[in-house]
């Protein structure tokens, strides 16, 4: 994809990963619509890219629903969406309050399968158009104390590969992003602040499993897949193995749908 010119919406843009994003987008000439819950951090980001800010809390159904219809009836159509926002909310499976484990769901999970269903019939229609998710290397494998949000992100990688499979033969593109810790972020701290957690980390730093993914680094390679179409987006290479196993059924499963009708009136 061409980016010039491009209309591209950005959820979780007012920091970290989300706001590396708007500045590799707009430096690529592209048009960025920013989507996040901090008005005054989120309004800074739109400053600096020259584009538009739409604070919008999206762990709230009623905010999330119809938002891609409002955003093209202000911004015009969208051409790439980027499910970036996210939550980890690190501890103990069983001290984790409901309310926790139901904010990372809806964030995480709901509302980036809830954009991505409002964004593609457009997308569809209009011969083209990109969607990326940012997942995790921790929804291949997950650590103690972030057992909520590994889930989410497995969820995220498993949908998109589905979603994949019902856009076969169109001009539609999906890239999945799988990273360890992104740093500096604060997401980075918040994994990092439970004790299981950081010794788990420390494991797979030792065995030379595991690096740490700059935040630059990621938002550049994600807007270069955008360009050339990539289905992924892993950092650090050396963890290729993990999501490679994981993801070998996806393909399998695809091998064998070869000539099965994708969707409805194929």
């Amino acid at each position: 994809m061409d980016l010039p010119g491009k209309h591209v919406v950005i959820t979780g843009a007012s920091r970290g990963v989300g706001a590396a994003l708007a500045d590799e987008f707009a430096a690529k000439g592209a048009r960025v619509t920013l989507v996040a819950r901090s008005v005054d951090a989120l309004a800074e980001v739109a400053e600096r890219t020259g584009g538009s800010a739409v604070p919008a809390d999206l762990c709230d159904r009623a905010q999330v629903d119809g938002l891609i219809e409002r955003i093209e009836a202000e911004h015009g159509p969208v051409d790439v969406l980027v499910n970036n926002a996210g939550i980890d909310l690190t501890g103990a499976f069983t001290d984790m309050p409901m309310t926790d484990i139901e904010r990372m769901v809806m964030l995480n999970a709901i509302t980036v399968a809830e954009l991505t269903r409002q964004v593609l019939p457009g997308m569809i229609n209009r011969g083209g158009g990109h969607v990326v998710q940012v997942s995790s290397l921790a929804g291949t494998g997950t650590f103690p104390g972030i057992s909520v949000y590994g889930g989410t992100k497995a969820f995220v990688t498993h949908m998109t590969a589905g979603v994949r499979l019902e856009m076969k033969g169109l001009p539609i593109g999906l890239t999945v992003v799988e990273t360890g810790l992104i740093t500096p972020t604060e997401m980075a701290d918040s994994v990092l602040s439970y004790p299981p957690t950081e010794a788990s980390f420390k494991r797979f730093y030792r065995l030379l499993l595991l690096t740490d993914a700059d935040v630059v680094k990621v938002a550049r390679k994600t807007v270069r897949a955008v360009e050339k179409g990539k289905r992924t987006v892993r950092m650090p290479a050396r963890a290729f193995l993990f999501p490679s196993l994981t993801n070998a059924p996806r393909r399998l499963v695809e091998w064998f749908l070869v000539g099965v009708p994708r969707r409805v009136g194929d």
